[in-house]
């Protein structure tokens, strides 16, 4: 049932891999908003059919492999049909209150082209979830106070309006997980489209809880591959180039040490998440 006319003007999108064990934490939100559309990453873990029978009125497209956050993303925002899209990574917990709060927002005569709330951990501690451009200042000071356009926000919970996000296609999918919200945010702030931090509204956010499986250590290497390839990708895109191979270099020989030192001190997350760094590092392509 919706009890607000504004929640008929957003789209929620889920995207899952491995997520299972998420999905009753999304129920107090998603079972109030008439427009869900989740896209499983070829999860093993019945993610996809536990979410249909949940949420019987949402989309859900289960998808046969992992094809990385900024594509599945994109995929899902195919589906759309309304003016505005909220994406909500699985391992947030986000009331109907904040949701409700943020479609206030895009009721202005000029909405932000993106609006995001304040992330917290499940601790009630602020996390660092907004600031500018990291490659053009570093942010310092106090954390914002009231509403504040800035240069980036994490992708964990985005509410975006889609004729100003339509207008730079949305991700790049040579990022395949981590820095495509970096790109994202970059590009609409290159073409002054604003992003609006808003801190008094809170969500949660069980930072990397998404993924859950039998191999941890598996799920690490895959996070430290993809990182650093898409950290590479994202100077090539928006660095010096020139400066590239030096770089690259230097992180080769830093995470050989670190492999090192990973040895000595073993544990099988940090070492399968290193030798992902290493892998990623030695096959990342100019």
């Amino acid at each position: 049932m919706v009890t607000n006319p504004l929640l008929n003007e957003v789209t929620i999108i889920v995207v899952t891999f491995q997520s299972a064990h998420c999905l009753d934490a999304l129920s107090p939100l998603l079972s109030f908003c008439p427009h869900v559309v989740f896209f499983d990453n070829g999860s093993e873990d019945g993610c996809a059919d536990l979410a249909q029978n949940i949420f019987p009125h949402a989309n859900v497209i289960k998808h046969v492999k992992n094809i990385g956050f900024g594509a599945a993303n994109n995929r899902a925002l195919e589906k759309v049909t309304t003016p505005w899209a909220l994406l909500l990574n699985p391992d947030c917990e986000m009331s109907l209150q904040a949701l409700q709060d943020l479609m206030v927002v895009t009721q202005s005569d000029d909405p932000p082209a993106i609006i995001a709330p304040q992330l917290i951990n499940s601790f009630g501690k602020l996390d660092v979830n907004y600031r500018w451009p990291s490659n053009l200042w570093s942010s310092i000071g106090p954390e914002a106070q009231g509403p504040t356009c800035v240069g980036f926000v994490c992708g964990a919970v985005l509410l975006m309006d889609l004729v100003r996000l339509k207008r730079i296609n949305f991700f790049d999918e040579r990022f395949f997980l981590y820095y495509e919200d970096d790109d994202l945010c970059l590009r609409l702030f290159q073409e002054k489209s604003p992003i609006v931090i808003y801190p008094a509204i809170k969500v949660i956010h069980k930072s990397r809880g998404s993924v859950k499986g039998n191999f941890s250590w598996h799920y690490e290497y895959i996070r430290g591959y993809h990182h650093v390839q898409s950290k590479l990708t994202y100077m090539q895109k928006h660095g010096d180039a020139s400066a590239l191979k030096n770089v690259r270099l230097k992180l080769i020989a830093m995470t050989t040490l670190t492999l090192l030192l990973r040895i000595i001190f073993f544990t099988p997350n940090m070492m399968s998440r290193t030798w992902g760094r290493f892998r990623g590092l030695i096959e990342w392509k100019l």
